[in-house]
């Protein structure tokens, strides 16, 4: 009986172990899709304003062409 629940002892120390593993694998997993979309949100932002910043000048150099 002693046996027996030291097993059960043991295979339920190690279940809670894969478990928590698992659990951190699944949360570095999701931090790095949360990290990948800030980071594809930012630079899409930035490309964004580049390209409205480059509209601009250029805007500004036809103007003060035709003056």
């Amino acid at each position: 009986m002693v046996a027996a629940q030291q097993t059960f002892i043991v295979n339920s120390a190690q279940a809670r172990q894969q478990a928590e593993r698992r659990f951190k694998q699944d949360e570095r997993l999701r931090d790095g899709r949360t990290a990948m979309a800030e980071y594809e949100a930012e630079a899409r932002a930035i490309r964004e304003k580049t390209a409205r910043l480059k509209a601009l000048r250029l805007a500004k150099e036809v103007q003060a062409r035709n003056e």
